[in-house]
């Protein structure tokens, strides 16, 4: 199983998030990957979300970890609704197709969803979320 690395951006920030992505195949295109990119996230949600935490209390470690982040708490969810694999995917597709985010391939925009891919475990694949503008001149 391929696995690559994916750099989370948005616009006007300087914070990259950097997450290792295990695909069960090498996607040929980007219609592949995001597919194959947002099924491991739902696969991942959902199990975050059935997961049972025995126990009530966070380590000193625990502590200063999460300080670090600026939240600390018990990781208890009140949502436990769980995703739905195929909406996701849809999801994904119109929010590419509308321009809510943009992808790169070792520094190149991937501009539709059927452009061939040709990955390796060193490529970089950058998705940048688009910050648009609210408000109007009325």
């Amino acid at each position: 199983m391929p696995q690559i690395t994916l750099q989370l951006k948005r616009l006007g920030k300087k914070k990259v998030k950097q997450i290792p992505l295990t695909l069960d195949a090498i996607p040929k295109n980007l219609n592949e990957l995001l597919v194959g990119c947002v099924k491991n996230q739902v696969e991942a949600f959902n199990k975050k979300r059935t997961e049972v935490n025995i126990i009530g209390f966070l380590s000193p470690t625990e502590i200063q970890e999460q300080a670090q982040s600026g939240k600390v708490d018990f990781g208890d969810l009140t949502n436990k609704n769980l995703a739905v694999e195929q909406e996701a995917i849809d999801n994904v597709l119109v929010a590419f197709k509308d321009g809510l985010f943009v992808v790169f391939v070792d520094g190149n925009e991937v501009t539709t969803l059927e452009t061939p891919l040709v990955l390796t475990e060193e490529s970089v694949i950058a998705f940048i979320r688009m910050t648009f503008l609210v408000g109007s001149y009325w």
